[in-house]
């Protein structure tokens, strides 16, 4: 038997195949590209809201705790103005050396960005890998 176009009809299985296969490999492309852009964007807006958030919480600390020196320097004026200045200024230098090694310590850890994506990516592969070997077998 032959089609139309002179295939045999095993061809036109293998062409059918081939078609089916293509298509399922771009659907399963196009998902995993979704994914990305998924979390592309909810990267995009948690360093956003990090950003946002982590400066106004730098501002209103770092305003609360120079009206708190400055009260307290005042306060102690008579007495200790000395110690109250080297004691405010020994905080807040260690302050900043104790935030400056959490960022350096955050920055050497890496990102997560496209974990769960890269994870489906390896599934994929393990599942394409395990039904060759059992076609091969």
């Amino acid at each position: 038997m032959v089609d139309a176009a002179g295939n045999p009809p095993g061809q036109r299985r293998l062409f059918a195949s081939a078609k089916g296969l293509l298509g399922t490999g771009v659907a399963l492309l196009h998902n995993r590209l979704e994914l990305l852009g998924v979390e592309l964007a909810e990267e995009r807006v948690r360093l956003a809201s990090m950003l946002a958030y982590g400066g106004a919480a730098f501002l209103c600390l770092a305003a609360g705790l120079i009206f708190l020196a400055v009260f307290l320097t005042v306060l102690l004026w008579d007495n200790n103005r000395l110690l109250a200045l080297g004691v405010f200024s020994a905080l807040f230098l260690g302050a900043g050396i104790a935030s400056l090694m959490l960022a350096l310590s955050l920055s050497r850890s890496g990102s997560k960005l496209f974990s769960a994506s890269l994870a489906e990516l390896r599934k994929d592969r393990d599942a394409l890998a395990a039904k060759d070997t059992t076609r091969s077998q």
